[in-house]
């Protein structure tokens, strides 16, 4: 990739074309976690390089409004929140979740231009356990369409959730290599003679030692998926063993699932260099692990392993607490936690990473595919086009997109999978499950 390129792909903030595509998306702004009550403390939120503010008034709505006061651009992080308003400590101003100024207490009645006085706020719902954002422009504003990993809201969802000092695409692009797994995480996921992944314990059972799957990617219209295919512990001479990710453009994925629970990637810009990485286990049966024990299963406690601001203890500054004894004693990287393992290398490639000194592999079809993509999506964008991935070029419900894990029969073609079941379906004779 020329840097040109690069920088096209990767820049989020003010006018960068990929930011405003993005804009174009409902985005999960936070947790619904981080604002538990009415007129409880705001919560401050930094999107596309653009600082916010997130707080939940007294009817349980939530608004998402411009950190600064309109009046002199005191932080409203310090505001009160009181009766379905923030008001600013400074000079009393009082603005609501829809950005209207409806108390101006510093200015004589007669002067008072509260009528004029709109600040910047941005419509949001909340679902799947995040506050969503729309901060496009109102003409391109679609209905919320809740996604693949909560299509319904009696769904299980449990989050972590971690700041990643890296431009968002390096983060994206760990969600969407498969060939890594085999490898950074042997740690947490080894090699048996099993069906599929199977949790046990804080550990995964996966049934294969290919370390090189072959890759194949397939387009759609809300993104792309692939294949991951390697050779099996059991039946190698009759099956394949497949693994089917999921890119839903412009932010998330879908990870191939365990034998109970289904896991997607979420990752939300917060300017050209940070990204909030979310790791997410979701299930219709209520399989997927509580909210604490996924935590701790993965690392990511609040308190403990990351702070309140949702930055983690292991970081770049000490070496992400790197135990070099413990790799002498058969622990692979040294490092506790399966995505810190993946932050140290994504944070490690720089904050936005130089892509033209790379040297790509076979394994590395889908990232190809991803830059390919996104690239010709945000030339179009620029063309004035609508965005890739929304309702006027997708017709594909979010809600209905599911992974895929599982045995195939030897050379049989994967792309009878119906991403909608995440099941095989015959295409002609083409396919033997």
């Amino acid at each position: 990739m020329t840097s040109e390129e690069n920088d096209l792909l990767c820049r989020v903030e003010g006018n960068a074309p990929m930011g405003q595509l993005m804009r174009r998306h409902w985005v999960p702004a936070l947790l619904s976690e981080e604002l538990p009550e009415p007129d409880g403390a705001p919560v401050p939120v930094r999107l596309f390089g653009e600082d916010l503010l997130a707080f939940r008034a007294t009817d349980g709505s939530v608004g998402l409004v411009g950190r600064y006061c309109p009046h002199r651009r005191a932080s409203l992080q310090f505001a009160r929140n009181e009766r379905d308003g923030l008001r600013c400590i400074y000079h009393g101003w009082k603005i609501r979740t829809s950005g209207a100024v409806v108390e101006m207490p510093s200015e004589p009645p007669e002067a008072c231009a509260k009528q004029q006085v709109k600040h910047r706020s941005y419509p949001t719902a909340e679902h799947g356990g995040f506050v969503w954002a729309y901060m496009g422009p109102p003409e391109t504003m679609t209905p919320f369409e809740p996604p693949a990993f909560a299509p319904e809201g009696d769904w299980k969802v449990s989050i972590i959730k971690i700041k990643v000092r890296c431009n968002w695409a390096q983060v994206l692009e760990g969600a969407i290599d498969s060939a890594h797994s085999n490898t950074l995480h042997q740690n947490m996921i080894h090699p048996a003679p099993v069906g599929g992944t199977q949790p046990i314990g804080h550990k995964f059972s996966r049934p294969s030692t290919d370390k090189a799957p072959r890759i194949q990617p397939q387009m759609t219209d809300y993104g792309f998926y692939y294949a991951a295919i390697r050779k099996p512990i059991m039946n190698s001479d009759v099956e394949d063993y497949v693994r089917v990710t999921i890119y839903v453009a412009p932010y998330y994925a879908l990870i191939p699932p365990n034998s109970d629970y289904r896991s997607a990637q979420v990752n939300v810009p917060i300017d050209d260099e940070n990204t909030m990485f979310h790791f997410i286990a979701f299930s219709k049966r209520g399989t997927a692990p509580d909210l604490e024990e996924y935590r701790k299963i993965l690392g990511a406690q609040i308190g403990i392993d990351i702070n309140e601001r949702y930055e983690p203890v292991r970081n770049m500054e000490n070496n992400y607490m790197q135990d070099r004894q413990a790799m002498k004693n058969g622990n692979f990287t040294g490092i506790h936690g399966l995505p810190m393992e993946d932050i140290a290398m994504w944070e490690t490639m720089g904050p936005l990473a130089n892509r033209g000194e790379e040297r790509l592999g076979a394994s590395d079809q889908a990232i190809v595919q991803f830059r390919r993509q996104m690239l010709a999506a945000v030339r179009d964008f620029i063309d004035g086009k609508p965005a890739f991935g929304t309702k006027d070029v997708c017709s594909t419900p979010q809600a209905e997109i599911r992974s895929f894990e599982g045995m195939m029969r030897k050379g049989a073609d994967w792309r009878g999978l119906d991403t909608r079941t995440g099941q095989f379906a015959l295409v002609g004779d083409k396919l033997e499950v």
